[in-house]
């Protein structure tokens, strides 16, 4: 007989009554298995849902470019010329900035590269960029290729933070040690705000203030953190920072990426920086003078002509987020995954399943990872989806990520998963 989960199935639809969401402004997927006609996705931290709304402002979009051509820079219902401004304001509120800090532009790597021409600036014996020894790869191949494009070693050049011995996540006091005894040595710390592995959140103002007092630069990845829990960049002082828009901003396959720079810098004048087209400042743009003259915005660090169709999805889902607010949905995360994690410990202390991810809600954003044992985490992944529809994210080899995304996952989606996990993992005798 199989242990279930000790909540049952009608508490879990009696807490959607009692707390509901809003699924019913994103497409959900049919489920691929199972008893339910819908699937329970509990993978919005790799991929997010498509809100409803996108299609319908995407095809106002293309209906401009077929009605007006090269002229809907200045006609179309939401005119491309200025198109990218839609953006900064939402975008801004998002992560806690100032409009003229913020730009969406590129893809999240292309991003941080932008952003380390300006901001790894090794000089001496202070030539360190510090990233986890969990990052995610892209961040790695990018600081270690960056370090090498400068002339440096990256085996020597880039310090990987790794969590104690036996643990899996990363303890803020011992960042912050690390930096009170190396940080004379650190030119750029870059870390992930939440960890994509263990979905950890890392203490983001405590750990900025350290690298701050240590000389150096502090940058993050918000990947698994914007849209996800409240961000404050401006008043934590944090330098610069880049997140992508198709996890928890359910923005589409490949979006745009966001850029935070902090007001000290947009205004430092001298500070290294690639330009373009759309680097210069938008009065003058079209006098076609061969100098660039950047404003004192994040704009600066705009490079090509905005990619109008890409944006619109961006557009639609921050709109989302300005409508429901971060803190309503950081309130809803809290209890979705707290709900979550009771079940799961029900499940787990009979099978070969260990939580890693921060009990601490402070310590933690809408993810439970779990570690696996016995079989691969991409055919527990497998059987979740074909046998009963939840859809859960595998990180080889051993890693299932469970996201209950506020916006639109459910108490019942976080039951079935549990229930499915029970099933597909055999309890010890």
């Amino acid at each position: 007989m199989v242990a279930r989960p000790t909540a049952s199935e009608a508490e879990a639809h009696q807490l959607d009554e009692a707390l509901p969401g809003h699924r019913e402004l994103f497409h959900v997927p049919p489920a691929d298995g199972g008893r339910y006609t819908e699937t329970a996705y509990l993978a919005g931290n790799s991929l997010g849902l498509q809100p409803r709304a996108t299609l319908a402002e995407l095809t106002q979009d293309l209906s401009d470019w077929s009605r007006f051509g090269v002229e809907g820079h200045h006609d179309a219902v939401r005119p491309w010329l200025g198109y990218h401004r839609l953006l900064t304001e939402p975008a801004a509120r998002l992560v806690g900035a100032l409009p003229e800090e913020t730009v969406v532009m590129n893809s999240l790597t292309v991003n941080l590269h932008l952003l380390m021409v300006s901001f790894y600036r090794p000089q001496g014996e202070r030539t360190q960029i510090v990233i986890e020894d969990s990052a995610f790869p892209s961040d790695s191949y990018a600081v270690r290729s960056h370090v090498r494009f400068r002339g440096l070693d990256p085996d020597q050049a880039v310090t990987r933070l790794r969590p104690r011995p036996v643990e899996d996540c990363l303890r803020t006091e011992d960042v912050v040690d690390f930096l009170n005894r190396q940080g004379h040595t650190v030119a750029l710390m870059l870390l992930g705000g939440v960890n994509y592995l263990t979905g950890e959140l890392m203490d983001i103002p405590a750990i900025t203030a350290a690298g701050h007092a240590a000389g150096a630069t502090v940058g993050w990845d918000l990947a698994h953190a914007a849209g996800n829990v409240p961000l404050h960049l401006h008043n934590w002082d944090v330098d610069f920072a880049a997140w992508c828009s198709y996890k928890y901003l359910n923005s589409g396959p490949g979006a745009l990426s966001g850029v935070f720079i902090h007001q000290r810098h947009v205004t430092e004048r001298g500070l290294q920086r690639l330009e373009g087209w759309w680097s210069t400042d938008a009065a003058t743009r079209f006098r076609m003078e061969p100098v660039s003259r950047p404003p004192a915005t994040a704009d600066a660090w705009a490079i090509s002509n905005p990619p109008i169709l890409a944006m619109g999805p961006v557009r639609t889902s921050l709109e989302l987020f300005d409508t429901v607010g971060m803190a309503a949905l950081r309130g809803r995360s809290e209890k979705l995954t707290g709900y979550l994690e009771g079940l799961l410990d029900a499940i787990t202390h009979t099978r070969p399943l260990t939580l890693i991810t921060p009990r601490d809600p402070q310590r933690r954003g809408a993810q439970l990872s779990l570690r696996v044992g016995r079989t691969s985490a991409a055919d527990l992944a497998r059987r979740l989806r074909h046998e009963h529809g939840v859809v859960a994210d595998a990180r080889e080899p051993d890693i299932i990520r469970l996201a209950p995304v506020p916006l639109y996952s459910t108490f019942h989606d976080c039951w079935r998963a549990a229930d499915a996990l029970a099933h597909c993992v055999p309890g010890e005798r």
